[in-house]
C-alpha cells in the first residue's frame, strides 16, 4: 500500500510539473518608422529557457511585422502580475 502511494504521489507530481506554464518577456523592434516595444508572452515548447522562447517568439512576432531583439527572462505564472502594467497591449498577445 505504501508503495501505491508513494507511485500516485510522483505521479501526480510529474503530471501538474508538465502542466507548468512557462512565460517569456520580451523586448521588439518594427522599422519605418522605428517602433519598438516589450511584451509578455506565452511559450508552449516543453523546455522553459531562453532558447525555447526565441524559438517560439521568433515566427509569432514576424507575422505581427516585428523583430524580435531579446527574450529579456523566462518566469512561471507567479512573475505575470508585476509584468502586466509594463506589457500594456502586448501582455499575452503574441
Amino acid at each position: 500500500m505504501k508503495q501505491f502511494i508513494l507511485i500516485l504521489a510522483l505521479a501526480l507530481g510529474a503530471a501538474q510539473a508538465a502542466e507548468a506554464a512557462c512565460y517569456a518577456d520580451y523586448k521588439a523592434k518594427r522599422e519605418n518608422p522605428l517602433r519598438l516595444h516589450y511584451g509578455v508572452a506565452e511559450i508552449d515548447d516543453g523546455a522553459c529557457t531562453k532558447a525555447a522562447a526565441r524559438k517560439a517568439l521568433k515566427p509569432r512576432l514576424a507575422e505581427g511585422g516585428w523583430a524580435l531583439l531579446n527574450v529579456v527572462s523566462v518566469f512561471d505564472a507567479s512573475g505575470l502580475e508585476e509584468r502586466k502594467a509594463s506589457a500594456g497591449p502586448n501582455y499575452l498577445r503574441y
